[in-house]
């Protein structure tokens, strides 16, 4: 990986919109017209697929699209011991409506599962990519397990006793993917977003939103503090993306204090696509020649392409509270968040990656990855 840095400087969140023979072919699995073993073929040539145009639009860090999921956190979460997914009355509430039901929630003692299939999954993917690229690891934060309803009381009445074993799970996750040669590691964290997003009852009767603050960024900083030193682990705080739909609204005003300023990861990819996301003020509390910062300022939710010059001003103006350095580009979320996709083509979702490449080399040099 030599001196690169990540999160680089032309990045993006993660998930790609799954091609018509993924939906087909899950489709015929479910109606017992194919088996799940020719599925995962089918998966595998897209992935490759997807890998190579990710290459060709000049992105240096790839993904597999999370073509293997149907929810961006559901498939991991539930993989984990002591986690189960179920389908509730309702599914999470969108500003459109509810989403398809599914959710996980706490069965017993949560540990690690040493044949998580994740692992696998990625030692397949990094085969793929072959050293051609970064090969970057996407997966729920382990803040997603706070949500509220996940946590089951009667097995953990007390939430501290909780977060030991979170971390504990998420110290054997990270050490899992590292082993199996993963150096780019996302957590992707709704929670954390919501958090700051004012509108949201997160007192849960015995324990108010300081204090889940408080905890979150112990249970991250915890999970990370003995992380390899050429592991990096950026996180996406993300806001709702179901089918071009969001879920809250709320700047990072109430959480920056505490989580901008201590969170000890590489990189923040922050939604900044649409007035939802307030202003940029909270950034200046992310320390001088700490974590980069990822401007989410390309939408993923519709296919126009942004203007570039407002790109650039915007880009401007949030240099004015973070050194210019420090700043990166992307999409504000992947572009399919669960298996619905949001709603653009797939030749859009390429044209807008390959925007940011492109306008990242012209900010930033060539070497859009360095500084």
């Amino acid at each position: 990986m030599g001196t690169k840095k990540i999160p680089f400087r032309a990045d993006h969140v993660g998930s790609l919109l799954r091609p018509q023979v993924i939906h087909q072919a899950r489709k015929d699995v479910q109606e017992g017209r194919l088996s799940a073993e020719a599925l995962r073929e089918i998966e595998t040539t897209e992935i490759k697929r997807i890998v190579d145009k990710q290459i060709e639009v000049g992105l240096e860090a790839v993904t597999d699209g999370e073509f293997r999921r149907r929810f961006w956190h559901t498939d991991f979460l539930e993989h984990l011991n002591g986690v189960e997914g179920f389908v509730p009355d309702k599914g999470y509430a969108f500003r459109k409506g509810e989403t398809e039901r599914y959710d996980i929630r706490v069965s017993g003692k949560v540990s690690f599962n040493p044949d998580h299939p994740f692992i696998k999954d990625f030692i397949e993917f990094q085969k793929i990519v072959a050293g051609r690229a970064v090969a970057k690891q996407t997966i729920p934060s382990p803040n997603q397990l706070f949500n509220k309803g996940v946590r089951n009381k009667a097995i953990y009445p007390d939430i501290e006793a909780y977060a030991d074993d979170v971390i504990q799970t998420y110290r054997d996750v990270v050490q899992a993917f590292y082993k199996a040669g993963c150096r780019y590691l996302q957590f992707d964290d709704v929670y954390i977003a919501g958090l700051s997003a004012p509108d949201i009852p997160f007192n849960d009767g015995d324990v108010t939103r300081d204090t889940l603050i408080q905890l979150a960024l112990r249970v991250v900083n915890e999970v990370l503090k003995d992380k390899p030193e050429d592991l990096y682990v950026t996180t996406h705080l993300c806001r709702g993306n179901y089918r071009s739909d969001w879920a809250f609204s709320g700047s990072y005003d109430l959480i920056a204090p505490t989580l901008f300023a201590k969170e000890q990861v590489d990189g923040f990819f922050l939604e900044y696509d649409d007035e939802r996301s307030g202003d940029f003020n909270p950034l200046s509390y992310i320390p001088e020649g700490g974590p980069r910062v990822v401007l989410g300022l390309i939408t993923s939710k519709f296919g126009e392409l942004e203007d570039k010059e407002v790109i650039r001003a915007r880009i401007k103006e949030a240099s004015e509270k973070i050194p210019f350095e420090q700043i990166c580009l992307s999409p504000q979320c992947g572009f399919a968040s669960t298996h619905h996709g949001n709603e653009l083509t797939e030749d859009q979702q390429w044209e807008k990656l390959r925007f940011i490449v492109e306008l990242s080399k012209e900010l930033w040099g060539t070497k859009v990855s360095t500084n």
